[in-house]
């Protein structure tokens, strides 16, 4: 059940694998999201680009 004051996001990572891989792992470094909560790479249209989702409930005041 979803709290009245919490909302769904989400976030869209788009680039090479190095890039979006290297930037997952930043933001599990910091402390905003583990490696595990985010989607497994997915090729874009664009040859060389993928992409990765995070699913998250944020929240709003």
């Amino acid at each position: 059940m979803r709290s009245p004051n919490r909302e769904p996001i989400k976030h869209l990572l788009i680039g090479s694998p190095k890039a979006v891989t290297s930037t997952i792992h930043y933001l599990q470094v910091i402390g905003y999201a583990s490696v595990g909560d985010w989607s497994q790479l997915l090729p874009t249209a664009n040859p060389g680009e993928v992409m990765s989702i995070l699913s998250r409930q944020i929240l709003v005041s």
